[in-house]
């Protein structure tokens, strides 16, 4: 049987499971399933629209994605009072789940067309929609632990530099990884989405933020969803802005560190991220057949090349991504085009 032939079985017995579902709540006027979004992730997501409305069904295989964690995670945001989608039913077993419909629209697609002002409180209200995970009990959660870090890590020389560009380890890449991991183990610990950017937040009628893509929630550092939504890896933010921001979120959080030393937290966080985003990029796109995140490696190694440049222990590594890195990929990509 091909992949085709495996997903084509998934999606018919998923959208007669929801039916089923739905019929016994005595929903009727059902019509087809129809593609709802596409992710990084092996998850497909389709809309089934019914005579009250419409749900949001999900073919999330068990043997590639823990359907398990979602369900527990879901309902820990949701008792603290964070926007989530309500889980309907879920058949954990055969990897279904059956969602309320937050609709299509997300907060970056918000930010591509408005001005500035405007862009600025789209942001704080991120920020407090951010603030809200922290009543989420995160002791729950796996730690993010040195040696999750260090392999995240890892995948940029693995996937990035080796199988994408062809080109040998930077020397000192073991002394940056220990940098790294130094800086996420000194901070304080919280509730961590993860995968904290404005392709996850989406913006509600009653004028709220909804937050998907929850499933890999950590406790961990507390600078990282904040570095994934103002260092986003698919829009870009001015410096100066994020630094405003930063001090917002620090003032209201984290007031007994001092402004340096939660900033350097955050753009070292953000280091450790971004090495991650380049292997992981590349890995969609030689293992999994999805060439279109190589289009966002670029922002993620100027985010590297930019954080390198402030700090006198990165600089000979951002030296050595600016000659030996940036150039290979703009060349790569510029020729795949």
């Amino acid at each position: 049987m091909t992949t085709d032939d495996s997903k084509q079985l998934r999606f018919s017995a998923l959208q007669d499971w929801a039916n089923s579902i739905l019929r016994e709540q005595g929903i009727g006027g059902l019509l087809p399933m129809v593609s709802a979004s596409d992710d990084a992730s092996f998850r497909r997501y389709f809309r089934l629209i019914h005579q009250g409305g419409s749900v949001i069904c999900v073919d999330a295989p068990p043997q590639q994605e823990d359907n398990d964690s979602f369900v527990k995670i879901q309902s820990m945001l949701e008792a603290a009072g964070v926007a989530v989608p309500k889980v309907i039913s879920s058949d954990l077993n055969r990897g279904y789940l059956l969602l309320s419909d937050l609709g299509d629209e997300l907060l970056l697609n918000d930010l591509k067309v408005s001005e500035p002002d405007k862009q600025r409180a789209l942001y704080e209200q991120a920020i407090d929609s951010l603030g809200g995970i922290l009543r989420a009990d995160g002791q729950q959660l796996a730690t993010y632990s040195e040696d999750k870090l260090r392999e995240e890590m890892s995948l940029f020389p693995d996937w990035f530099l080796s199988r994408q560009l062809g080109i040998d380890l930077y020397h000192g890449f073991e002394d940056i990884m220990s940098l790294m991991v130094d800086n996420a183990l000194s901070q304080p610990r919280i509730f961590v989405h993860r995968d904290f950017h404005a392709r996850n937040l989406m913006p509600q009628d009653d004028g709220s933020l909804a937050i998907i893509d929850f499933q890999d929630a950590v406790y961990g550092p507390i600078t990282y969803d904040l570095v994934s939504l103002l260092k986003d890896c698919y829009w870009r933010l001015d410096r100066s802005q994020v630094i405003e921001l930063v001090e917002k979120y620090r003032l209201k959080h984290c007031q007994s560190e001092s402004p340096e030393r939660f900033l350097k937290w955050f753009d070292w966080m953000g280091f450790q991220r971004h090495l991650k985003c380049a292997g992981i990029f590349s890995r969609l796109n030689l293992r999994d057949g999805k060439p279109g995140y190589l289009n966002d490696i670029p922002l993620v190694i100027a985010y590297l090349v930019e954080v390198a440049e402030l700090y006198d222990e990165l600089a000979e590594f951002g030296e050595w991504l600016k000659r030996e890195v940036q150039q290979r990929l703009v060349a790569q990509l510029a020729a795949e085009a």
